[in-house]
């Protein structure tokens, strides 16, 4: 009897990108005896929350990121050296429709990997056993089980291939028993988040029509939480330990106010709608909340669109500071009238 492979995942980008992710590497996990996933830092805390993985390696690569550090020998030597000790016999490379597989590629083969899977337009030489072509405006989501499929991998029968995280912790003691709506107002990309004001100017409304609201950050997002939370929400920025804890807060929220950064990724993962304040510099089709009810808001013909910017390069943020209250409000309204998709149960339990 063939033995199944052990395949390695490779998604070196940002948290959220990790979580879109997930459907693919639960069903490389489902074709593997073992299955890894090498991830950036930044994408290790949702990379724990993933169903399917047995391994998982970190490695900050010098083509991705927001501040990209140089490499070395030293640094590529000793992930050469951890590859090779997990001895992976096949590899998937998951990469946005703008990124090159390829230097992920190289390393790969320089461990020994025999077969190298990837999304790419340029020539690989020697470096792809599939070289893959991305159907045009598909989502992240959709993309890589598409390659995933090609590879030999499908998802397995009744795994619905929605976003999916280990079970959320129990996080009534940080947001109290009565019902709530999160609103999630930072994100890593500047142009992709409202301005501090005008968050705080939706909270102010949101509380006015009589919803509890708990406004959640990072522990560097303090200042923007406490500003934006004001006096009558409660507060909780940089009060979740980790990302498993904010899932716990989202997973019991109605509705979440986001914009498109990791928690929104990350309520879809729970199964919580949300309300996207969406930035056109990405394409929505690509970067939408994902499998759950959900609301894009924001001006999506505004000239920032398709520019990828991470800081808007309009004056006044108009894309998305030009949503007025209203249509906050009447978000947040159709999405707690609307029932939540029926949803597998939780695998296993929070880390």
């Amino acid at each position: 009897m063939t033995r199944a492979p052990r395949t390695l995942v490779v998604r070196l980008d940002s948290a959220g990108d990790v979580l879109l992710a997930g459907p693919a590497v639960r069903a490389v996990a489902a074709g593997s005896s073992c299955t890894g996933l090498l991830c950036g830092p930044a994408g290790a805390p949702a990379a724990a929350l993933l169903p399917g993985l047995d391994r998982i390696l970190v490695h900050e690569a010098a083509w991705v990121g927001l501040a990209a550090p140089r490499t070395s020998r030293e640094e590529c030597d000793l992930l050469l050296d951890a590859l090779a000790a997990e001895h992976f016999d096949r590899a998937l490379v998951l990469v946005s429709y703008h990124q090159s597989p390829l230097p992920a590629a190289l390393l790969l083969a320089m461990a020994g990997i025999g077969e190298v899977a990837a999304d790419c337009v340029d020539y690989p030489g020697s470096l792809l056993a599939l070289r893959h072509r991305r159907r045009a405006g598909r989502h992240e989501v959709e993309a890589a089980l598409d390659l995933a499929r090609a590879f030999g991998f499908p998802l397995p029968p009744g795994d619905d291939g929605a976003l999916r995280v280990l079970r959320p912790p129990d996080t009534v003691g940080l947001t109290g028993p009565e019902p709530y709506v999160v609103v999630h107002p930072g994100a890593a990309v500047p142009a992709r988040a409202w301005s501090a004001g005008r968050a705080a100017g939706a909270v102010a409304a949101l509380h006015g029509a009589g919803h509890r609201v708990v406004v959640t950050g990072g522990p560097g997002e303090r200042p923007l939480t406490a500003r934006v939370a004001g006096r009558h929400t409660l507060d909780l920025g940089g009060g979740t330990r980790d990302l498993g804890q904010l899932s716990g807060v989202l997973a019991r929220a109605r509705a979440v106010v986001t914009g498109n950064t990791g928690p929104a990724h990350l309520a879809c993962a729970v199964g919580t709608p949300v309300a996207c304040l969406f930035a056109p510099v990405v394409p929505p089709e690509r970067w939408r909340p994902y499998g759950v009810p959900h609301v894009l808001l924001g001006d999506q013909g505004a000239a920032c669109a398709g520019t990828r910017a991470r800081v808007c390069p309009v004056p006044g943020h108009p894309c998305l500071d030009s949503v007025p209250d209203e249509d906050v409000l009447a978000a947040v309204s159709a999405l707690l009238a609307r029932p939540a998709p029926a949803r597998p149960a939780d695998e296993g339990a929070a880390p």
